[in-house]
Order: structure tokens, then C-alpha cells, then sequence
């Protein structure tokens, strides 16, 4: 197929670009309320972040593939198909942008470290720490050679909003399986749950 056929969407039935240009939202507001995180170079790049430029990219395809399926295919989509795929890409769009603004307001006072040392293989932990209501909560993630971590591996809550990572009250110790990270608190905040966490990139 060549690249003027593409662009005219030639050849390809709109069933195909609709549920590419669907898809692609459907997947970008997946990751919009997914517990994301990216770490590039050192730096820890958030979910909010990671989905919204996944977001603005699907939003991209899908006007692309409206483009492509051209006026005479979209005139194909008349039936029950069309009366379905503008609210559908509506709510998708809706629930992607929800999500994203939802995850940078909760990430306003947020805190992220990536602990050293390293376990084998490059797995690194990456640690999230917020204030809640005078409650100190804190989030590990595990990532991997990818840099990408798809959920935490384990989290723990803290009294009085101490900020146990912050202040190095915790021990990271590696294993050839995998990691162990243990916090700690003092006898005035001390940790209400949680406190133990297994650091496994998934060898």
C-alpha cells in the first residue's frame, strides 16, 4: 500500500481506522489513572506525566485517523457504528483528561528519590513520598532496564507527616533475587503501616 493510499485511506475500511483511533484513546486513558512511573536518565518522570504525553500523542493518532478515513469512508460509518464512536471517543477523552489533572493536583507536594545503591541488573528504587492531613505516606517502586515501573511495589504510612526517605531512616539492602527496603520512624512518628517493602524488578 503506498503512502498517498494511506493518507486518502484507501484500502483500508473504516471499521479499521475507527478502531485504531479509539483504541489508541482507550489505552491513553487507561494509563491516565494507572500508578505509572518512568524514570529516564535519573530522572523520575510521573504518571500524570507519562499519560499525558501518551494522552496528547493518542489524540494525535485518532485525529490522524480521522483525517486519513477521508469524507467518503467516514459517510461509510453511517448505521449504528457512527451513532456509537463520537461518544465513545467524547468519554474517553473526557475520562483521560480527568485522570491526568486528578494525578498532578495529588502530586503537588509530592517528593521522588531514586535510592542508591543499585541491586543486580539495574534495578533501582524509586521512592514517592506526599503529606496528607498530617499523615505521611510513601509509595516504592521497582524499575527495571525498561525504566518503566507499571504499579508500586509496595507503600507504608507514617504519623505526624515524617518523612522518613527524606530524612534517611531507612535501610535498602539487595539480594540476588531481588531488593528489601525497610522504613523507619521515630518514637513520635512512627509508622502505622506498612514499613516493609520487596524490591523485585522481575528477573
Amino acid at each position: 500500500m503506498t503512502e498517498a493510499r494511506i493518507r486518502h485511506g484507501e484500502g483500508l475500511s473504516p471499521g479499521t481506522f475507527t478502531a485504531a483511533g479509539v483504541g489508541s484513546l482507550a489505552l491513553a486513558a487507561w494509563a491516565s489513572w494507572s500508578d505509572l512511573l518512568l524514570l529516564v536518565w535519573g530522572h523520575v518522570v510521573p504518571d500524570w506525566e507519562v499519560s499525558g504525553v501518551l494522552f496528547v500523542l493518542a489524540l494525535a493518532l485518532w485525529w490522524t485517523f480521522l483525517r486519513a478515513a477521508g469524507r467518503a469512508q467516514a459517510a461509510r460509518l453511517a448505521g449504528t457504528r457512527a451513532r456509537w464512536v463520537s461518544p465513545m471517543s467524547a468519554v474517553l477523552i473526557g475520562v483521560g483528561t480527568l485522570g491526568i489533572a486528578w494525578g498532578a493536583v495529588g502530586d503537588l507536594d509530592a517528593r521522588y528519590y531514586v535510592l542508591r545503591p543499585t541491586g543486580p541488573g539495574g534495578c533501582t528504587a524509586v521512592v514517592r513520598e506526599t503529606l496528607f492531613l498530617m499523615i505521611g505516606n510513601g509509595e516504592a517502586y521497582a524499575v527495571g532496564r525498561t525504566g518503566l515501573a507499571l504499579g508500586e511495589a509496595g507503600s507504608w504510612v507514617v504519623d505526624d507527616g515524617y518523612r522518613p526517605i527524606a530524612d534517611g531512616a531507612y535501610e535498602l539492602d539487595w539480594e540476588q533475587d531481588g531488593g528489601l527496603l525497610v522504613i523507619s520512624g521515630t518514637s513520635t512518628d512512627p509508622v502505622l503501616r506498612g514499613g516493609m517493602t520487596d524490591i523485585d524488578c522481575g528477573w
